[in-house]
């Protein structure tokens, strides 16, 4: 089982929707049982709350349940439990490298180093802005969660030939 978490500031926007996303893919894909996720946050400011109503009716509008996710915030014993810990900016990646133990470091990256079709390397914070930034923010999560989950594959290929390399969890395979 691969575990991955997903990191923004809060936990009712940005790492919710990737989540879901991901999980929905997932299980349409008959890999739910390969692959775990859960998301969280750098800072405590939501927690126990459920995500962003924005960002649950845009999730809804393409098929997403976000309804029974809470908001928490990123614990010690993720930073061992989890095998890629996937930030959504810059900022809650400076944060979890500063949390994380320096041997650990290789399972924390940026979400959108899986994406193929943005530039960007950070998902917006949709929160203070006005509604068409949730559905940007699909547009961002719904692209790297498939380059994501094509990484994903590969690794549970690998892993299932035995020619398993470690360095394909850390970071996206730039060759495809």
């Amino acid at each position: 089982m691969i575990k991955v978490l997903f990191v923004c500031m809060g936990n009712i926007c940005r790492s919710p929707t990737a989540e879901g996303v991901v999980r929905q893919m997932l299980r349409e894909k008959g890999l739910e049982d390969k692959v775990e996720v859960d998301s969280a946050g750098t800072h405590g400011y939501h927690v126990g709350e459920a995500p962003d109503q924005r960002t649950q009716r845009a999730a809804a509008s393409r098929r997403y349940d976000l309804s029974e996710m809470r908001a928490r915030k990123v614990a010690g014993q993720d930073l061992d439990y989890f095998d890629m810990i996937l930030a959504m900016d810059h900022n809650n990646l400076s944060v979890l490298q500063r949390i994380c133990p320096p041997e650990k470091h290789e399972r924390l990256a940026l979400f959108m180093s899986y994406s193929k079709n943005f530039d960007d390397d950070e998902v917006p914070d949709p929160y203070y802005g006005l509604g068409h930034g949730f559905d940007l923010v699909l547009d961002m999560v719904e692209d790297a969660a498939n380059g994501l989950i094509e990484s994903l594959q590969k690794r549970l290929a690998d892993d299932a030939s035995g020619a398993a390399d470690p360095a394909r969890l850390r970071h996206h395979d730039s060759t495809t």
